[in-house]
């Protein structure tokens, strides 16, 4: 059976962005329109002034953001937008150009075989690595300082708070924003659910699909097969793109520079301290993003391995 030209639109990368950026904006008039109609009900702005958007905190709450968790933010969104990059390639080349391979260590002594990989693939999973290890050292460090408090709900308000701001976002009536000292009650479940459900996620179906799993664990295997791991790897890292946009948009839409001084500036104010970190960083990043080839990176995979065409 041969494809018509409907069908070859279909399957072109370029053709399927526009599209879902055009469904994106198509969704977001909507929903416009439909929180704009919810705000002329005199119910809705009567249960959006009694909840504010703002959920509450123990008194015991930190206030502000220290140095090493705005370190943290730069290696996370560094790390992660790597990660992505490198599973991108993963997932659209179909013909590597060279493979890696291991024939001892951890990975051989789980599996009982040498390990041969493409080297797009091997880039993945060496970021993999160090966004995880990144992870482990944030979740000890806000636990530790007690910043876990404002991205983990410790009230049920939360919730009736999180549909009023959600409410305010779609109508493009910004919340109130104190972010210094206590995030918006979406803001709060958003995060939660990033940092402790879609990222673990994210390295639970990653590990199920890599060599490192052992195919010894047969009841495991059973129970969590590779196809599960296939099947959700991918939304998932589509729920992080998509969590990054919109936290890019409205960073910059809700007081950019007051944002970024809490991001990179330790502080509340508004100077030009956290833009000029965050001008910094941004460079490093694109310029990660487009030194990423697998090829430039072969003399560190040959260190770790054996690297053939």
């Amino acid at each position: 059976m041969t494809s018509t030209p409907s069908s070859g639109r279909l399957q072109d990368p370029r053709f399927r962005t526009a599209a879902a950026i055009l469904i994106g904006l198509v969704i977001l008039v909507v929903l416009f329109a439909i929180a704009t109609l919810l705000r002329s009900n005199s119910s809705v702005e009567s249960f959006m002034r009694t909840y504010s958007g703002q959920s509450s905190l123990p008194g015991w709450a930190p206030i502000g953001f220290p140095v090493w968790l705005e370190w943290q933010h730069f290696f996370n969104s560094l790390l992660l937008l790597l990660v992505i990059r490198s599973g991108w390639m993963v997932r659209t080349t179909r013909r590597p150009k060279a493979f890696w391979t291991r024939g001892n260590g951890a990975i051989m002594r789980l599996t009982g075989r040498p390990v041969r990989i493409s080297l797009e693939l091997w880039l993945h999973l060496c970021f993999d690595v160090l966004f995880v290890i990144n992870g482990v050292v944030f979740y000890v460090l806000i636990f530790v300082s007690g910043q876990w408090v404002r991205i983990v709900p410790t009230n049920w308000n939360v919730f009736p708070n999180a549909i009023s701001t959600a409410v305010s976002y779609a109508s493009l009536h910004w919340p109130m924003d104190s972010g210094w000292t206590n995030y918006n009650a979406l803001q709060v479940l958003s995060y939660f659910v990033i940092v402790f459900l879609i990222s673990p996620l994210a390295i639970l179906t990653g590990l199920r699909m890599s060599p490192a799993w052992p195919n010894s664990w047969t009841r495991v295997n059973a129970i969590f097969p590779v196809e599960i791991a296939r099947r959700f790897h991918f939304p998932i890292m589509l729920v992080l793109v998509a969590f990054i946009v919109v936290h890019v948009v409205l960073v910059f839409s809700t007081g950019a520079l007051r944002n970024l001084n809490h991001m990179y500036g330790h502080s509340d104010d508004n100077n030009w301290v956290g833009f000029t970190y965050f001008g910094g960083s941004f460079v490093i990043i694109v310029l990660a993003w487009f030194l990423l080839r697998p090829m430039l990176l072969r003399p560190v995979a040959s260190l770790m391995g054996k690297v053939s065409r």
